[in-house]
């Protein structure tokens, strides 16, 4: 199996490299509006956002960069397929600003807005991301009423492209060898992921670093697999460092990534070089869960009913039989952006990820 990977630079509110109804998922952590970091990059988009600011009207600045997003949220709508998902990452905001502190919400801006353009809002997600101890002290520490609450969560907004779910070809193995496991279902699925925290990029020499998001691959990683089969294409209009294409590879999709900053390219090709040992790690990990998960089960006393067509160890549901993973056997460079050759991994899977692991 082969999967194309593409880049873009240029605007996102703009539809240059992309066909309508091209992408089956978008996976994306857009500039979180009201954020300070962020603020050059909105009014570059808009410069009235600077007169805002400096005046201190602050409801007048949230709205134009939520405006911003807005074109993007537009070209979004129109590349993704009917039925498709799209996953936003954002967080909320908290700011003084014209002698008021108040919270910003951009997700519930967010979730307006995928409404209004006849997205179907479904079931969100809350993550809990990296947080500075000192700023659990905001407002008057410990004097009442004025302390305020610190933001430790991030939103996952998950919304469906028209009310009709996509269809798929009868037992299509692309759909049922992308099955999770039924652990994974369970833990996925929750509302609240408590087992994933942020960390910074690491970037190293690159101008633009302090715009690059803490997000983590786990994220994007887990999202490719809950909302998209092999052979779909997911489409980051924030490409930023590239997470979500790196998800992507590992998953064994296909990618395109649009970017304003052109300075993440180069960034990105770096860390190319561990993709092979990358994916080998994320493999390894969900079948070490999986096998973990099923000792537990047998020493209480459980049996199972089924067999990974595949791996030979058992699994809970007729569903998960036909699983299959796959790893990353070569990436290469295209005219157009990358290509990765995919193996299947197959029942002797310890010793195959091992040594690839041993051989890089």
């Amino acid at each position: 199996m082969e999967t194309d990977h593409r880049v873009h630079i240029g605007d996102s509110r703009s539809l240059d490299g992309l066909e309508p109804n091209s992408v089956d998922l978008v996976v994306t952590s857009p500039p979180y509006p009201m954020i300070e970091l962020w603020d050059e990059l909105f009014v570059s988009l808009d410069p009235a956002i600077e007169g805002h600011l400096d005046a201190g009207r602050g409801r007048a600045a949230f709205e134009a960069m939520h405006t911003a997003l807005d074109a993007v949220w537009e070209a979004v709508s129109s590349v993704l397929v009917d039925g498709g998902i799209a996953c936003i990452n954002v967080g909320d905001a908290t700011r003084s600003l014209g002698g008021s502190f108040r919270r910003y919400q951009n997700h519930s801006r967010i979730t307006a807005a995928f409404d209004d353009r006849g997205f179907e809002p479904l079931p969100s997600l809350l993550w809990r991301k990296p947080t500075n101890s000192a700023t659990k002290f905001m407002g008057s520490g410990m004097l009442p009423p004025n302390a305020y609450a610190t933001l430790e969560h991030e939103h996952v907004l998950v919304f469906r492209n028209g009310p009709v779910q996509r269809a798929f070809e009868p037992r299509a193995d692309r759909r049922y060898e992308a099955a999770y496991f039924w652990e994974e279902r369970n833990r996925w699925f929750s509302d609240l992921w408590t087992d994933i925290t942020g960390r910074n990029q690491g970037l190293v020499g690159v101008d633009s670093r302090d715009r690059s998001a803490a997000y983590p691959l786990a994220i994007p990683y887990r999202l490719i697999n809950m909302y998209s089969v092999y052979g779909d294409t997911v489409f980051d209009p924030f490409w930023g460092t590239g997470t979500t294409t790196l998800a992507a590879m590992v998953a064994g999709r296909h990618s395109v990534g649009k970017e304003l900053d052109p300075a993440f390219e180069s960034t990105f090709t770096d860390r190319l070089d561990r993709v092979e040992s990358l994916a080998d790690r994320v493999l390894a990990d969900r079948l070490d869960a999986h096998e973990a998960f099923v000792d537990e089960r047998r020493a209480a006393g459980e049996t199972f009913d089924y067999e990974a067509d595949n791996y030979g160890f058992p699994v809970m549901t007729k569903q998960e039989q036909p699983i299959r993973l796959f790893g990353v056997d070569g990436v290469e460079s295209t005219r157009a952006g990358y290509s990765v050759t995919h193996e299947p991994v197959g029942s002797d899977w310890r010793a195959e990820l091992d040594a690839d692991s041993d051989d890089r």
